[in-house]
């Protein structure tokens, strides 16, 4: 992050003053700040700074009634209408397990929050922010016209935090790790993979052969993963809006995984973005982000769970998508022959 000692906050409340339409991620990367920083400059302007324990904000945010989760990266916004609730508090990862709100929460990366309120022309809008230590967001709540904004100003005080001071300090941003690849580590990757008997022991393996997700997929080889065009993701959107067939689309950063289970029905294309604009569920890709697509098929005790997953050119994950599972079958049908269509890459060595 560059040095940003000589901006001070009224600095910045000015540069928002004059950007009223460019979004807040865009206008902060322009003044060469974060996105937490631009925000925390309006910290008794409209904005108020939160605890960041989840523990806390899940406790407060249920009063709100149905609002918009909203989890993202560079690349993808993923975007659900529902209520929070059922959450399960965790040291190491939390997860909220509602109706329509799925979410995974990593606690150490939610690291300052905000109550932000913004006058519009269509009235004042109204969302919890959360970023980590870089100041890169990690989930935002945002109120609609049906949210519960009676209950806002006790939420924000329940939760308001001791320090109110609109300047905030920013770590470097930690960059994605590159492939990690052990081909001297390919059987065994190969036969602990056959031995899975459940999705969640693959980050365990890897962890194990010192892999991460994408240098296994590029060991592993046939019949675990096998790689797609960059294409394919689109061309399975396409199909999953134009079959019915439900799914399960993961996006997460370090910070919190969401999850939409459901079919999907309209997709639309707006430049290089492709976009779910479904009642209830959004989401807004950046297809030539996309530089690596592999299917990958993970044994199970409940069949084979299969998913479609897209990287960008770092080798960060984008996002994955599933066939929606029941609660005794990972295998999907449906969902598989969908893949099986998909056009495969030819690598060359």
């Amino acid at each position: 992050m560059p040095d940003t000692a000589s901006l001070s906050a009224r600095d910045i409340r000015a540069a928002l003053a004059d950007n009223t339409t460019q979004r807040a991620r865009e206008l902060a990367s322009s003044l060469g700040i974060s996105e937490a920083q631009l925000v925390a400059a309006n910290v008794g302007h409209g904005t108020t700074r939160l605890s960041a324990n989840p523990d806390d904000i899940m406790g407060a945010v249920p009063a709100l009634g149905e609002v918009m989760a909203l989890t993202r990266t560079p690349s993808v916004v993923h975007e659900k209408v529902g209520a929070y609730a059922n959450y399960h508090s965790g040291q190491h990862a939390s997860m909220v397990l509602a109706d329509d709100i799925d979410l995974r929460i990593f606690p150490q990366h939610w690291v300052s929050a905000f109550a932000v309120e913004t006058a519009t022309d269509k009235g004042v809008k109204r969302s919890i922010q959360v970023f980590d230590a870089a100041g890169d967001a990690v989930h935002k709540i945002h109120l609609r016209d049906g949210s519960n904004h009676d209950q806002w100003a006790a939420v924000v005080a329940s939760l308001a935090h001791a320090d109110q001071s609109d300047l905030l300090a920013v770590a470097d941003r930690v960059p994605p790790s590159p492939p990690m690849i052990r081909e001297d580590k390919a059987d065994d990757l190969r036969a602990e993979w056959r031995a899975m008997t459940d999705t969640h022991q693959f980050a365990l393996l890897t962890r194990r052969l010192k892999m991460n997700r994408l240098g296994a997929y590029r060991v592993a080889g046939a019949p675990f993963v096998r790689r797609l065009v960059p294409g394919a993701v689109d061309t399975l959107l396409m199909k999953l809006a134009q079959s019915g067939v439900p799914c399960m689309i993961f996006v997460g950063n370090h910070g919190c995984i969401q999850i939409h289970s459901g079919p999907i029905a309209t997709l639309k294309q707006m430049g290089p973005w492709n976009n779910v604009m479904d009642p209830g569920f959004n989401l807004h890709l950046r297809s030539d982000h996309i530089a690596e697509v592999y299917e990958v098929r993970k044994p199970t005790k409940r069949g084979e769970a299969i998913s479609v997953e897209g990287f960008d050119a770092d080798g960060a994950l984008i996002l994955q998508i599933f066939g929606m599972r029941k609660e005794n079958a990972d295998y999907v049908p449906a969902y598989d022959g969908l893949v099986a269509s998909l056009e495969s890459e030819e690598v060359t060595a």
